[in-house]
């Protein structure tokens, strides 16, 4: 577990390139893109209200998040309020807490602004993310999107 706490920065111009620069394991490019094809994603589909951050630990950018943030219900194509559209530790830096960290941060964030749930999904292969999902408290719904299991993390209401 990383001692340094992680905090959510805006993407600047500043910072642009080394987010982009940061990369998950060659193995697990199957399950989340790039921090440059997050970006495009986010640029090509404002119905989905993304809503994206730097992962900082100290100075050193080290991770990427993106949500869809706050999506009226019933939107087309988008499932639920808030959804997890990624979440990535640069390779240099997992095992060390901060994808955990990350959620807690996200689901306060979440939480505040009066959320019930957080949903994310997955695709089912050999070195999935589902087991880091279900310690964090995740549930599969049942539903499948785009071959992708979808999960759900209940969010109480604020304290």
């Amino acid at each position: 577990m990383g001692t340094t706490e992680v905090r959510l920065c805006e993407i600047t111009e500043e910072n642009r390139d080394a987010v982009c620069a940061l990369r998950v394991r060659p193995d697990q490019e199957q399950f989340v893109a790039s921090v440059t094809q997050s970006l495009a994603d986010a640029a090509a589909a404002p119905e989905a209200e993304p809503w994206y951050r730097a992962v900082y630990a100290g100075d050193e950018p080290v991770g990427f998040v993106m949500l869809s943030w706050d999506v009226p219900p019933g939107r087309p194509g988008v499932l639920g309020r808030y959804f997890l559209w990624r979440l990535l530790i640069d390779h240099r830096h997992q095992r060390r807490g901060y994808g955990e960290q990350v959620l807690r941060l996200v689901v306060a964030l979440v939480r505040a602004d009066r959320g019930t749930e957080l949903l994310t999904s997955y695709l089912p292969r050999e070195g999935e993310p589902w087991p880091f999902y279900r310690r964090f408290g995740f549930e599969l719904t049942g539903e499948v999107d785009d071959g992708e299991l979808v999960l759900r993390l209940p969010i109480g209401p604020p304290a």
